[in-house]
C-alpha cells in the first residue's frame, strides 16, 4: 500500500496541467501525447481483429466511409494521424482509441441512413479521440492500478476475445469503457460542431440519437451488445442535441442519394450476411446441417465474400474433416489474407492431418495477426513432440493468460512440465504441533493435477540447537486442490522450535 501510494505521488509530481484542444479547459495531464500516439498504433490492429477483421468485399464502401472521416478530420480541433477502418463485423458498433484510431463495423453502416448521421457517428469518435477520452480513462488506470498502464484491447461483443493473450487482451476498458455523461456530451457537442464546419447538417445527429434510443428501448440484443455498451443514448442527449442544433449553421448537406449509391454493394449484401450470421449461431449450437445450409446460402449470394468460405471451413472441422476444412479454408485466404482466423483453423486442420511443419507455418502467421491461445496451444504441442520442453512451457504460458477452456488446458499442460522441475511453487507447506508435542507436516497441492510421491526436506534445531535435517515423503496420492496432513513422528518439540524449523519441497510425481 505504501508503495502504491509513493507510485502515486511521484506520478502527480511528474505530471502537468495540459489545455484541451477540444474544450479549451485546463486539465491533468498524466498520460502523454507520445503514449497516447503509441496504445493507439500498438493496439489498432488486434482490436480490429477481434471483431472480424477490415471489411475487404467492396473496397469503394471503405473508401467512401474514410473520405468522410478524413474531411471530419481536417476541421478537427486537434492534429492527429487519423485512421479510418470498416470491420466486417454485423453488431452495430464504432470506437475510437486513443491517437485517432477509429473503427465503424458494416453492421452499424447499414443501419445509417445518409452520409451527415454517418458523419455524426464519425465526428462523434474523433471527440473521444480528439478530447483525449480513451486516454483520460489510461490515467484513471494509472492512479488506480498504482502506476501500471493497462492499453490492450479486447471487443465485449467479439466470441474471440476471450482467446487473445498478451498485450492484445491487456486493458480492454479502452474499448468496453462506458464513458461518462460529460465524455458523451461533449462527443455529441463538439462532434455536432464539427459537421456544421465540414458543410454537413449537423440536426443529422438528433435523428440518429432519437433512432438509437428506440432500439434501445426496444432492446434489440445486437445493439445492445454494440454501440449501446459504450455509448448509452437517452432523451437527455437527444434534447441536448436539438438545442445545440438551434445555435448552429444552417443548410449544410444531408447527402441521402450519395450515401445510398455509395452503401449500395454493401446494403445488397445484407441477406447473405444474415444467412452467415444465423448459420454463425447455428454452428455454435452444433447443429451443423443447418449450418451447412445457411453458409451455403450466403455464398450463393456473394462468394467473394471470406468471410462466407471461413465459415464453411468452421463446419467441415466440426464434422471433423479437415481435409475439406482446408479448401475452404484457402478460398477464404484467397479472398482475405490479413485476418487471423483463416490461418489458425488452417493451421489446427493441418495439424490434424500431421501436416506439421505447414501447420506451424499458419499458426504463427496467425499469432502475429492477433496471439490467441488456441494457435499456442497448438504450437506448445508442436514443439513438446519435438523435444523443446522449454519452448512448449512459453507457448503454454502464454497460452494460459486466457481465461477460456484452451486457456486451462494450457496451463495444465504447463504445469505438467513445470511441476515435477519446480514442486515447491505448486505444493506448499505448514507446520504445526499435536497435542504430545509431535510435528505435523500439512502439504497442500495448488496445482491443477494430482500428484504422489511428495518429498519434502525438513530442517530444525534440536533441544540442544543442533541442526537436524529429516526426510518425509507422502506417498499416496494427493489431489488438486486437497491437502494432506502428515505426522512426522519428530518430537515432542518445544513451540519454539518452530522458528527456526524450515520445509521445502523437493520432489514430486504425477500422478497421471
Amino acid at each position: 500500500m505504501r508503495y502504491a501510494l509513493a507510485v502515486c505521488t511521484l506520478v502527480l509530481l511528474l505530471a502537468g496541467c495540459a489545455v484541451n484542444p477540444v474544450t479549451g479547459r485546463n486539465e491533468l495531464a498524466l498520460v502523454g501525447e507520445d503514449t497516447e500516439l503509441r496504445a493507439g498504433a500498438q493496439h489498432y490492429q488486434p482490436s480490429r481483429q477481434m471483431q472480424g477483421g477490415d471489411y475487404r468485399t467492396h473496397p469503394q464502401v471503405v473508401a467512401y466511409v474514410q473520405q468522410v472521416g478524413q474531411r471530419l478530420a481536417a476541421v478537427s480541433d486537434r492534429k492527429l494521424p487519423y485512421e479510418f477502418r470498416v470491420l466486417n463485423d454485423s453488431t452495430p458498433n464504432a470506437w475510437a482509441l486513443p491517437g485517432g484510431k477509429i473503427a465503424i463495423n458494416r453492421g452499424l453502416l447499414v443501419e445509417l441512413n445518409n452520409e451527415a448521421e454517418l458523419a455524426a457517428v464519425l465526428s462523434h469518435e474523433i471527440v473521444h479521440a480528439a478530447a483525449r477520452h480513451g486516454a483520460k480513462d489510461m490515467e484513471r488506470n494509472l492512479l488506480l492500478q498504482g502506476a501500471v498502464l493497462a492499453t490492450g484491447l479486447a471487443a465485449r461483443n467479439s466470441e474471440y476475445a476471450a482467446l487473445a493473450t498478451g498485450g492484445a487482451a491487456v486493458g480492454s476498458q479502452l474499448i468496453q469503457q462506458r464513458y461518462s455523461r460529460d465524455a458523451e456530451r461533449e462527443a455529441d457537442a463538439y462532434g455536432m460542431r464539427y459537421m456544421a464546419r465540414a458543410g454537413y447538417d449537423p440536426a443529422a445527429a438528433i435523428g440518429l440519437q432519437q433512432t438509437f434510443v428506440r432500439l434501445a428501448k426496444n432492446q434489440q440484443p445486437d445493439w445492445l451488445n454494440g454501440l449501446f455498451s459504450s455509448h448509452p443514448p437517452s432523451q437527455e442527449r437527444v434534447e441536448a442535441n436539438r438545442q445545440l442544433a438551434t445555435t448552429l449553421p444552417k443548410g449544410g448537406t444531408l447527402g441521402e442519394e450519395r450515401y445510398r449509391q455509395a452503401l449500395a454493394p454493401l446494403l445488397a449484401d445484407c441477406e447473405a450476411y444474415a444467412a452467415h450470421d444465423a448459420g454463425r449461431k447455428a454452428l455454435q449450437a452444433k447443429d451443423t446441417a443447418k449450418a451447412l445450409s445457411l453458409a451455403e446460402k450466403a455464398l450463393r449470394l456473394q462468394p467473394a465474400e471470406a468471410l462466407f468460405h471461413g465459415l464453411r471451413g468452421d463446419i467441415r472441422m466440426a464434422e471433423k474433416n479437415p481435409a475439406d476444412a482446408i479448401t475452404n479454408y484457402d478460398r477464404a485466404i484467397a479472398r482475405d489474407d490479413g485476418y487471423f482466423h483463416y490461418y489458425l483453423q488452417r493451421g489446427l486442420a493441418k495439424k490434424a492431418l500431421g501436416q506439421t511443419s505447414a501447420a506451424v507455418a499458419d499458426l504463427e502467421r496467425s499469432t502475429a495477426l492477433l496471439p490467441t491461445a488456441p494457435a499456442q496451444q497448438a504450437l506448445g504441442l508442436v514443439a513438446l513432440q519435438q523435444g523443446q520442453r522449454g519452448k512448449a512451457k512459453e507457448l503454454f504460458a502464454a497460452a494460459a493468460q486466457s481465461q477460456s477452456t484452451i486457456g486451462q488446458q494450457a496451463r495444465q499442460a504447463y504445469q505438467r512440465l513445470d511441476l515435477p522441475e519446480q514442486p515447491q511453487r505448486y505444493l506448499t507447506t505448514a507446520v504445526g504441533l499435536d497435542g504430545k508435542g509431535q510435528l505435523v507436516l500439512r502439504i497442500r497441492n495448488d496445482s491443477s493435477l494430482n500428484v504422489r510421491q511428495i518429498v519434502c526436506l525438513l530442517q530444525f534445531s534440536d533441544s540442544r540447537q543442533r541442526r537436524q535435517q529429516r526426510s518425509l515423503t507422502l506417498a499416496e496420492v494427493l489431489p488438486a486442490g486437497q491437502q494432506h496432513q502428515l505426522k512426522t513422528g519428530i518430537g515432542p518439540l518445544d513451540p519454539a522450535t518452530l522458528k527456526s524449523l524450515s520445509v521445502r519441497v523437493s520432489q514430486a510425481t504425477l500422478a497421471d
